[in-house]
């Protein structure tokens, strides 16, 4: 745990243990918000949002194969 003040501004810095962990540099975006209880939470968020969410939603049945068996289901109804 670290203990830090915040600037005039209400500035703080994020230790560079941290930095280096979640690779935070010059630039980084991150997310601030109000958890339960007070607790104000720093997320870093990805450079990349697009690539860093790709494959999140892979499940076993492909939503493309879902849509085309249910337009062939439909066809075949009338």
């Amino acid at each position: 745990m670290s203990i830090v003040k915040a600037t005039g501004k209400g500035q703080v810095v994020i230790p560079i243990y941290l930095r280096k962990k979640y690779n935070i540099k010059k630039g980084s975006k991150v997310n601030i918000y109000e958890g339960e209880g007070g607790v104000i939470i720093i997320k870093p968020l990805p450079d990349e949002p697009i690539e860093a969410t790709r494959g999140i939603l892979k499940g076993k049945t492909s939503l493309t194969e879902a849509l085309l068996k249910d337009r062939k289901e439909e066809a075949e109804r009338g």
